[in-house]
């Protein structure tokens, strides 16, 4: 009889997290990954990451998410951290507009240092503060449809959304090298493209995956 190892897994994935600082990307980690949230956590000094495996299909898939601070004192690491990712998180944080403004900008740089295929998931974080949102869900939902992206809302403190929209990158991720070897350049085999899909009945916390129209 075979056993499977505790360190034995048929992928292992680099997925980064970027955004602005405070928007919640370590909590977002170590949510996923630990199942912890810290309202004393401190801003990221450098780089910082944590692994866990999950199961997509028949696969075993260990994730490596790597964490850096949204400083630009740290911009110098960019190559170094961008390098080897397969799939990433841009974060903003709902009750402040200039972090999601500032998507935009972390969009392009990813761009810049990634492959064509890299899966990529825009997360609107710390949905839980409906009082003071200054994003609105339809905003980002658009922004992401535009710019041809995944899109979720999520609350490290609630754990609202966070364990599905780290699943669903990897699983996408899957998808993609399950079709074509990552970093083979080709821009003709497009990332698979699905409806609105609704995780909760929240209306605040919501998702969509690529498509061309969002439907109800």
């Amino acid at each position: 009889m075979a056993y499977r190892v505790e360190d034995d897994y048929d992928y292992l994935f680099k997925v980064v997290l970027i955004g602005d600082s405070g928007v919640g990307k370590s909590n977002l980690l170590t949510r996923f990954t630990r199942n912890v949230f810290s309202l004393e956590s401190k801003a990221t000094i450098g780089v910082e990451f944590a692994t866990r495996t999950i199961h997509a299909e028949d696969k075993v898939i260990k994730a490596q998410i790597w964490d850096t601070a949204g400083q630009e004192r740290y911009r110098a690491i960019t190559s170094a951290y961008y390098r080897g990712a397969v799939g990433a998180l841009i974060v903003y944080d709902v009750t402040r507009r200039l972090t999601f403004e500032n998507v935009e900008k972390w969009l392009k740089e990813l761009r810049d240092h990634t492959d064509s295929n890299t899966v990529i998931m825009l997360v609107g974080n710390k949905a839980d503060l409906r009082d003071i949102r200054a994003v609105t869900t339809e905003d980002a939902m658009a922004f992401a449809e535009r710019e041809n992206t995944f899109f979720m809302e999520t609350s490290a403190l609630e754990s609202t959304n966070v364990d599905t929209a780290f699943r669903e990158v990897l699983t996408q991720i899957h998808l993609v090298t399950s079709k074509k070897p990552l970093g083979g350049g080709d821009d003709s085999a497009p990332l698979p493209r699905g409806q609105t899909i609704n995780i909760n009945n929240n209306d605040d916390v919501s998702a969509v995956r690529k498509t061309n129209c969002c439907s109800p």
